[in-house]
């Protein structure tokens, strides 16, 4: 009878027992779900690391096979657990016709938006191609590539402090330094399946060149704009210049100028019209002019055909008849002067023409 008396107080015990068993297990089953989260996430991680590094030798292997040797010293892959970053202590091409070094650099893509990748480098940039030398250093620069399937979606590239010298140049050193530069680039709407066509966006802002400022007899800074588009952009490749160039003019590529402004001072000049390549390899097109406060300028011009005194003369009388010397009132801004239009400036056969006659002592350079 007492045994009998006691079973269900064991079974109790038992039922107690389990259910604090599976209270415990309930308790910790979210820890262990989320180790096993960590860990799953940790192989396909680097799973997907290696696959970077796989598909960055091969791209590295196809290009070297090409003649052009990339390089990433002291290459690093990194970013765990949401991004894939890699690391150069510097980046560096050599081909056949010149090379690059492009000092420490860093690309970052997120491992859930694989094709936007954000890139940013602390310099400086040299390059050696034939007899030009070139140096580009800044204050910083970053940018981004949106990629897609058949290319990419949108490209930008945004420098503070840009500085570029170019030595080897004919006639002379070219040097270029700003506070601020911007470049945008996507595909056309509607032209790029068709054309290869892409938009192209830059802007540099408070610029100073000396072979500006000597030619202009303007020492102010200038901003300038571009808004423009390049057909048969996809032709091109890594290759050397020469080539690649050909190959785009061969496919009947041009540069569409929709809008190029540039102001310097009380100086404004606009411009749009079409560019190319002729069979000598140099610049071939027209551009339709708008400007103000370039009277001076244009007196220069003639006045190299015509003799100093004669051609001063006729410069200002040319700009006085285009209204290219009026300046604003005493109480607006320098930039407020209208613009008016100029003859066009026609690209023919390496010479410029302006208002009919070749600029004398000016020759456009076969680029090839």
């Amino acid at each position: 009878m007492d045994q009998d008396r006691t079973q269900p107080g064991r079974d109790g015990q038992a039922s107690l027992a389990q259910t604090a068993r599976r209270f415990r297990l309930g308790l910790f089953l979210p820890y262990i779900l989320l180790a096993l989260l960590v860990v799953a996430w940790s192989i396909a991680w680097f799973w997907i690391r290696g696959r970077a590094a796989t598909e960055i030798d091969g791209w590295i292997a196809r290009e070297a096979a090409a003649g052009r040797n990339w390089a990433c010293a002291d290459r690093s892959l990194t970013g765990y657990p949401f991004r894939i970053e890699l690391r150069c202590s510097a980046v560096t091409l050599e081909r056949s016709d010149g090379r690059f070094r492009l000092g420490p650099s860093t690309a970052v893509a997120q491992i859930y938006q694989p094709r936007l990748v954000l890139f940013e480098s602390a310099g400086p940039f040299h390059v050696e191609q034939g007899a030009l030398t070139g140096d580009a250093s800044w204050g910083k620069l970053q940018g981004s590539v949106h990629g897609a399937s058949d290319g990419f979606t949108r490209a930008s590239l945004v420098v503070d402090g840009p500085n570029v010298t170019v030595t080897g140049a004919d006639p002379g050193p070219i040097a270029i330094a700003g506070q601020h530069l911007e470049l945008h680039a996507r595909p056309t709407p509607g032209r790029y399946e068709s054309e290869g066509a892409i938009d192209v966006s830059l802007q540099l802002a408070q610029a100073a060149v000396p072979q500006l400022d000597a030619l202009t007899g303007n020492p102010a800074p200038a901003d300038l704009s571009l808004d423009a588009t390049l057909t048969q952009a996809t032709v091109l490749r890594t290759g050397p210049v020469p080539r690649e160039l050909e190959r785009w003019r061969q496919a009947g590529g041009t540069l569409d100028l929709a809008a190029l402004s540039l102001a310097k001072g009380a100086q404004r000049v606009q411009a749009k019209g079409t560019l190319a390549l002729d069979d000598a390899h140099r610049p071939v097109g027209q551009l339709d002019l708008r400007a103000a406060g370039v009277d001076a300028l244009i007196g220069s011009v003639v006045g190299q055909r015509f003799g100093s005194e004669k051609g001063a003369l006729i410069g200002q009388l040319v700009g006085g008849l285009l209204g290219l010397g009026r300046q604003p009132g005493p109480d607006a801004p320098a930039d407020t002067a209208p613009l008016k239009p100029l003859p066009p400036l026609k690209f023919v056969n390496g010479r410029i023409v302006f208002s009919g006659f070749p600029i004398p002592n000016l020759y456009l350079p076969v680029l090839y």
